[in-house]
C-alpha cells in the first residue's frame, strides 16, 4: 500500500482505520499547507495530496489541467481505495477533487462516499476568482503578503520560486471548462463556504447543488485561510459526515447550514 508520490503520509495499512480523508490545497501550495491537521480524525485516516510541481515533486512537470490531475490521483487511489474515502478540495483543489471523482467513475474504481467542496463555485461556473485578472507582479505581492503573514523573512528566489507554482496553477484554473456538470452518483456532496470569505463568498457556491442527488451546504466561522487551522467545527462536521461522530457527543452542530434550493447564511459580500 503505497498512494505513490500523491499521498503524504503514506497510507497506513491499520485495521483500526475505519474510513480516509484526502485533503486537496488550493493553488500555489503543496500538501504541506495542512500540517496542522491532525493525522487522524476520530478513526478517519487524513491524507494530504501532493500534486507534482512542487515541494517534493518540484522537479516533476506541472499537471496542466485538473483533468490530468484527477488521471495521476485516480492511478495512485488503485491501491488504497480499499475502505470508504472522502476528498476534501479547497478553492481550486475543490475542482480538481470533483473531476478525480468523475475519473474515479470512469475508470470502474470506488468513488468517495463524501465530496467536500470548500470555498469554490460550480464547475459550470467559472472560471471565477481574483488570482485570473493578476500579472505576475500582482502574484508576487499576494505570495510576499502571505509570506510575511506567517512571520517569515521573503527571500527572493524562492519568491520566484513561489510565483511559477502559483502561476502555473491559475493557467489550469482558467483553462477549466465545464459548461454543464457531470452529477455525482454515490458520493455525498457538501458544500463548504466560510463566513468571512472575501474571496468566495458563501453565496455564490450554490452551483453545487447540479452536481450530485445529495448535496447539503454549510457555513462555517472564519475566513479563506481557517481551513488550514483545522478549527474545531470542521472536525466535528468531518466526524459526522464520514459516520464516525466522536465519543463525546461532538456534531455538525455549531455550523449554519442548509441543504436543496435553500440560501446559505452568508455574511457580508465584496
Amino acid at each position: 500500500m503505497t498512494g505513490g508520490r500523491w499521498l503524504k503520509p503514506v497510507p497506513a495499512d491499520d485495521e483500526s482505520i475505519s474510513a480516509r480523508l484526502l485533503c486537496i490545497p488550493y493553488s500555489g501550495v503543496g500538501a504541506s499547507s495542512f500540517a496542522a491537521w491532525p493525522t487522524r480524525v476520530g478513526t478517519v485516516e487524513v491524507l494530504r495530496v501532493q500534486a507534482p510541481g512542487r515541494e517534493t515533486r518540484l522537479a516533476e512537470p506541472h499537471y496542466g489541467t485538473y483533468e490530468r490531475f484527477a488521471d495521476g490521483l485516480t492511478e495512485a487511489l488503485r491501491t488504497v481505495a480499499d475502505r470508504p474515502f472522502a476528498i476534501l478540495g479547497h478553492c481550486s483543489g475543490a475542482l480538481a477533487a470533483y473531476e478525480t471523482t468523475i475519473a474515479l467513475r470512469r475508470a470502474g474504481l470506488p468513488v468517495p462516499t463524501v465530496l467536500v467542496v470548500s470555498s469554490q463555485v460550480g464547475p459550470q461556473d467559472g472560471p471565477y476568482g481574483r488570482y485570473l485578472a493578476m500579472d505576475d507582479e500582482g502574484l508576487r505581492a499576494e505570495v510576499v503578503e502571505s509570506t510575511v503573514r506567517r512571520g517569515v523573512r521573503p527571500h527572493p528566489g524562492m519568491v520566484d520560486l513561489s510565483v511559477d507554482i502559483l502561476r502555473a496553477d491559475v493557467e489550469a484554473n482558467r483553462r477549466y471548462r465545464r459548461p454543464r456538470p457531470e452529477r455525482l452518483a454515490g458520493t455525498r456532496v457538501v458544500a463548504l463556504g466560510w463566513e468571512d470569505d472575501v474571496e468566495i463568498e458563501p453565496s455564490r457556491m450554490t452551483g453545487w447543488d447540479a452536481c450530485a442527488d445529495e448535496v447539503r451546504r454549510v457555513v462555517l466561522p472564519g475566513g479563506h485561510q481557517t481551513i488550514f487551522e483545522a478549527p474545531e467545527a470542521l472536525m466535528a462536521l468531518l466526524r459526522a459526515e464520514l459516520g464516525d461522530a466522536a465519543e463525546d457527543g461532538a456534531t455538525a452542530g455549531p455550523v449554519n447550514a442548509v441543504s436543496g434550493d435553500g440560501a446559505p447564511n452568508a455574511r457580508g459580500a465584496c
